[in-house]
């Protein structure tokens, strides 16, 4: 293998692409989508499915129906012979009609907002006896977590309100029982939503352009004097939502326990850290708001040397090595080589799946067995924390592609496929990344890190020496 070095150049910005219209999922792909998770459910002998949603945990109701009940609660419960009930509070009854799965609809005024009119009120023990729940022997609780670990399996653990937990205990036969199944939509090695066809791909890459165009240009607007609001105005786009608390914290961050951009301003020698993500992708960068190394902080003074360039040279290892069939601990094993938590002090897990949110699960962990694989959505994301100095970061999303997961991207959606070349022909012809085959870019800005925000033409990239 060629010894990397990482080097700070002049080097022009990758390009953006703006007015890319969102990618709507289709017919095929719903359908899809719902044998999928009946194949997982048959193959554990679950009975029936109860999936939550509210507005922050709708993913996996979401991955189904095609919406999340925004600012009330829902349910689907779905049955292994592919019917489907939707449990709806006052204000989304308008939404079953409009689902991309069919549905028997029931109203539950239990799921709207306080003191809203209680009509149709009725108890959920009565709904889901009605239903036919109480008949089942197995039935799956999916909310948003598995609370399984590699030394325990907690499947009887639920983050679902309480309410609906008790109901589904007090409505269920005495011998059914009830298990956590949100590992049938998440986990790396058999969930039904880790991987991606070429339709979810191009709608998932509709967010990760977003997300990607706006840290350019937020990185863009950043002098001395702006505002992070004004950052954060650059963090937000096409009115779509955030699946993260946009970050544009200058200076000391959570002064008062906040957490959302302020009116303060930048001042030479800040950190910054930027951070915004869209469903399918999310971008992030932390650096100095300086010119050169001679501005840094007294005690900081090889902040390059220390921090960065080693951050920088595990992000383009992580590019470099992952592959399809590499089993997660392998990865990990390779951060750790290459960065070693003994000195960086990085804790979470060295890169997870992305998707309708910005963090789903993750088959990247010390031990793990799970394999990566193709139609995989990946966040890079490494987090250094050495004592005494400002940390760093270029977390950014890529997917994995086989030649014909590849191949019908470009037959069906030749527009992005355009956009991949482009991002990669970047990554690997001026940032002198050696990107494998299978990884296909879906954000502007991977591998573009800029340590000093004030050097606006200045960039890492890599040196290779035999």
């Amino acid at each position: 293998m060629k010894k990397i070095e990482i080097e700070l150049a002049e080097i022009p910005k990758p390009q953006i692409f703006t007015a890319v219209a969102p990618t709507f999922l289709t017919d095929e792909t719903m359908n899809e989508r719902k044998k999928k998770v009946l194949d997982n459910m048959h193959s554990e002998d679950f009975d029936a499915l109860v999936i939550y949603a509210d507005k922050e945990h709708g993913g996996n109701f979401e991955y189904l129906t095609g919406f999340i009940p925004r600012f009330e609660e829902g349910l689907l419960v779905l049955d292994k012979n592919g019917e489907c009930t939707l449990i709806l509070g006052n204000e989304n009854l308008k939404m079953a009609k409009v689902a991309r799965i069919d549905n028997h609809l029931i109203h539950s005024p239990l799921f709207s907002l306080p003191n809203q009119p209680m009509d149709n009120e009725a108890r959920l023990e009565t709904i889901f006896e009605t239903i036919g729940l109480a008949e089942k022997n197995k039935i799956g609780v999916v909310g948003w977590k598995m609370f399984t670990t590699t030394e325990s399996d907690n499947d009887t653990y639920f983050d679902l309100p309480y309410f609906i937990i008790q109901a589904l205990l007090a409505s269920k036969d005495e011998h059914a029982v009830l298990k956590n199944a949100a590992h049938l939509m998440i986990r790396g090695d058999k969930g039904a939503r880790t991987t991606n066809n070429a339709n979810e791909i191009a709608h998932y890459e509709y967010g990760a352009n977003l997300s990607s165009n706006s840290i350019l240009n937020a990185m863009d607007a950043v002098e001395v004097g702006v505002t992070e609001a004004r950052l954060g105005n650059e963090l937000t786009a096409e009115g779509q939502t955030n699946t993260v608390v946009t970050i544009a914290a200058t200076g000391q961050r959570f002064e008062y326990g906040n957490v959302y951009p302020t009116h303060k301003q930048v001042t030479l020698g800040d950190p910054l850290s930027l951070t915004t993500a869209f469903k399918g992708g999310l971008s992030s960068r932390t650096g100095f708001v300086i010119e050169n190394e001679t501005q840094l902080p007294e005690n900081q003074q090889d902040y390059l040397e220390r921090v960065a360039k080693p951050y920088y040279k595990a992000v383009t290892t992580w590019l470099e090595t992952i592959k399809i069939g590499m089993a997660g601990k392998e990865l990990y094993q390779t951060i750790e080589t290459v960065l070693p938590q003994s000195n960086y002090h990085w804790h979470l897990n060295p890169g997870h799946l992305v998707s309708d949110e910005e963090w789903m699960s993750s088959p990247i962990y010390a031990g793990s067995d799970e394999t990566l694989k193709s139609g995989m959505i990946l966040q890079i994301d490494i987090i250094p924390s050495v004592a005494g100095y400002t940390g760093v970061s270029a977390e950014e999303c890529v997917a994995l592609a086989d030649l014909n997961l590849q191949r019908q991207i470009k037959e069906e959606y030749p527009a992005l496929w355009q956009r991949i070349v482009t991002r990669k022909n970047y990554l690997m012809e001026v940032l002198n990344i050696e990107l494998n085959e299978e990884i296909i870019p879906l954000s502007n800005t991977v591998g573009y890190l800029r340590p000093f925000y004030l050097a606006k033409n200045k960039a890492f990239r890599c040196v290779k020496q035999n």
